[in-house]
């Protein structure tokens, strides 16, 4: 049986990637996240120490990251060592730790004046913004990338949720645990291979 030869279709305009460099985000090497850390601590740039620490603690979608509120993160005038997040994409809470500089730094940043009565932990400057856009996060992420004078086309907010994962993961390797002896069991997590918790 014969097919007839069909017309070939082509695009009326360009591809959106033509030219770009698509894929995963590479995540932040330690010593990146050190050179971001210095430069905002020395700027005393508070906002941006906290919600970069967070970011890196927290390992959470910039959408979700955007829309943290106070409340997650405090209680009772006090920074939380842990805490709970309802992601948007899954509807499922995910639960972090709050490291101690991350703590610190979100109390700094909770002493600021742009921080009285707002109920979002990265409230927008407009006021009607609550809170700062992901489109927003990502201008800021491209500039600490930047900054240390790495490429902005390899690093975006994805990254930042990579980097901490990618740390554990090659520290689990050097301590001689196989991937899979390290991977969650029936939904549990555990810091030792082949224990439950």
């Amino acid at each position: 049986m014969e097919t007839p030869n069909l017309p070939a279709i082509r695009a009326l305009r360009p591809a959106w990637n033509k030219g770009r460099i698509v894929g995963q985000k590479r995540p932040l090497k330690p010593k990146h996240v050190w050179a971001i850390r210095v430069r905002l601590e020395l700027a005393e740039n508070h906002r941006d120490l906290a919600l970069f620490n967070m970011a890196i603690d927290s390992k959470l979608r910039g959408c979700d990251l955007v829309k943290m509120e106070v409340v997650d993160v405090m209680a009772s005038g006090q920074i939380k060592e842990r805490a709970s997040v309802l992601q948007s994409k899954t509807q499922k809470p995910v639960r972090f730790e709050i490291s101690e500089g991350t703590r610190a730094s979100v109390e700094k940043w909770m002493e600021d004046e742009l921080m009285v009565g707002s109920e979002y932990l990265w409230p927008g400057r407009l006021h009607e913004r609550l809170h700062i856009s992901t489109r927003q996060y990502a201008r800021i992420v491209r500039d600490w990338v930047t900054s240390i004078g790495l490429e902005a086309s390899a690093y975006g907010t994805h990254s930042m949720r990579r980097t901490k994962v990618t740390q554990i993961y090659k520290y689990r390797q050097l301590a001689g645990g196989s991937a899979s002896a390290w991977s969650h069991q029936d939904g549990q997590h555990s810091s030792v291979p082949g224990r439950r918790t």
